[in-house]
């Protein structure tokens, strides 16, 4: 049958011209298809890259994280400069956080957003200075806010009215004004999946807009805290600025309340932007963005009577996520029969939902391109899988490839950078992979792939004669 009638393939993928075309709003800047026929990255080919660190491999276009970084930050200067005010961007690093990436987006200028205090221990070790984070999360250890507020930190997120206290009493101890914002649940709900939506009132995060009143006068009546404002993350992979707009409006509406008790000089609006993972995906350009957003707060300021205050956003994904394709090595093929009528094409790689969780916890759709090759064969409707003992271990749902995809071809699947390496496991004993940064010409690995020897230092019941190590390099050299 022709394959744009299998009733396999979701209504949204369209079976390609080229099975072999990179789309551009779903790659990096500095991806390209050589002459040869291999996937480059900033001059580098994955065949290359595939030879000298193993598969499967993160391969980070680090250009193009600085590059994005840099385009986010003048994009929100220029257009908040614009209304008479000034923004602040947090990089979210719980996309993807390494000393390297600390450094590239805090010298494009960006603070960084940590979650935890291993995101905050990344951050010191990269030489961030702790006044230019912010601490999140929404069951802080008593320990963690001790040593942030003992480092400095530039502001933590009040999560819940228990932790003003608890900060509190660790401001007190260091003698220090910690600066604090207060998360409150907005009640917009971003269109997205329902577990990336983040500003319900049922849900973990934050309190409710009308508890906050309470808790900012909780926040006033302690010396050492500093109230900045209020913050809100409506969710994840948004297109569309309508969310955005509604939590402005509410958020604002409480900040012109608040600011009859005092100074509340910063908004912060979360992040939450989306990016392209298919080619039918359609972003919506961080210069757009910026405006939209500067619009909508300067336009209700001046419906409330109020200044604009200093506006903070925190973008992760919209950073990182496009920076970065998973490359893998195809092991087995398998042409399935469903229902009589219809053939799947199962296409097993040599990793799986260990580094790319998405695909099962989201159900997100991603893309996929052999990256060692071209070919004139017809396009053939594949699932990329994984070699995990799950059924639902999938990598790309759906997506046309040459109809010759064979074992040992080398396959890339874009816009991994984000939520990929930071929610990987080591479920059936896989090793977490390396992530390597490639730029100008040259690779280098920024994550050390974990061996089998690593897995096995954990293992207590193992003396160290006993351990085994692996011989793969798996980003070693």
């Amino acid at each position: 049958m022709p394959l744009a009638d299998n009733p396999l393939a979701p209504s949204w993928l369209a079976e390609p011209d080229d099975a072999n075309a990179l789309a551009p709003t779903v790659w990096s800047m500095g991806t390209r298809r050589a002459a040869s026929g291999t996937i480059e990255v900033a001059g580098v080919a994955a065949t290359d890259l595939a030879a000298r660190f193993g598969t499967p491999l993160y391969v980070c276009d680090e250009a193009d994280v600085r590059s994005r970084a840099e385009r986010v930050l003048a994009a929100f200067d220029r257009e908040f400069a614009r209304i008479g005010s000034s923004a602040k961007v947090y990089y979210a690093g719980k996309a993807f956080l390494s000393t390297e990436v600390a450094r590239w987006v805090t010298e494009a200028g960006l603070n960084i957003d940590v979650a935890s205090g291993g995101e905050f221990a990344v951050a010191i070790a990269a030489g961030v200075d702790a006044a230019r984070l912010g601490f999140h999360g929404n069951n802080k250890s008593l320990a963690e806010i001790d040593r942030a507020v003992a480092a400095g930190v530039g502001v933590i997120i009040v999560d819940s009215v228990i932790e003003i206290e608890r900060i509190a009493d660790a401001a007190a101890r260091h003698n220090a004004v910690q600066p604090v914002r207060l998360r409150v649940n907005s009640g917009v709900h971003a269109h997205t999946h329902e577990y990336l939506a983040t500003a319900r009132e049922d849900q973990k995060f934050g309190i409710t807009l009308t508890d906050a009143p309470s808790a900012v006068a909780a926040i006033r009546s302690h010396p050492g805290l500093r109230f900045l404002g209020l913050h809100s993350h409506i969710g994840s992979q948004i297109f569309e600025s309508d969310g955005f707009a509604e939590a402005a409006r509410r958020l604002l509406a409480l900040h012109a309340e608040l600011l009859v008790g005092g100074d509340v000089p910063e908004l912060n609006l979360g992040g939450g932007f989306g990016i392209a993972y298919t080619s039918v995906d359609e972003a919506m350009p961080i210069d757009q963005i910026a405006m939209t957003f500067a619009d909508i707060v300067a336009g209700e300021c001046a419906r409330l009577g109020i200044a604009v205050p200093v506006v903070a956003i925190e973008p992760g994904r919209a950073i990182v996520g496009p920076s970065t394709f998973t490359l893998y090595e195809v092991g087995t093929n398998k042409d399935v029969l469903v229902e009589g009528s219809a053939v799947r094409k199962y296409v097993s790689v040599d990793g799986g939902m260990s580094d790319n969780a998405r695909t099962a916890l989201y159900a997100a759709d991603y893309a996929v391109r052999i990256a060692n090759r071209i070919s004139d064969a017809a396009p053939a409707l594949v699932r990329v899988v994984g070699k995990h003992c799950e059924s639902g271990d999938i990598v790309v749902n759906a997506d046309y490839l040459p109809g010759d995809v064979a074992p040992g071809d080398l396959l890339a699947v874009p816009a991994t950078g984000a939520y990929c390496w930071s929610l990987s496991s080591n479920y059936n004993y896989l090793g977490r992979p390396a992530v390597v940064a490639v730029r100008d010409g040259q690779a280098r690995v920024i994550v050390r792939g974990e061996t089998e020897a690593d897995l096995l230092s954990r293992d207590a019941g193992l003396d160290s004669s006993a351990r085994h190590p692996n011989t793969a390099t798996n980003g070693v050299e």
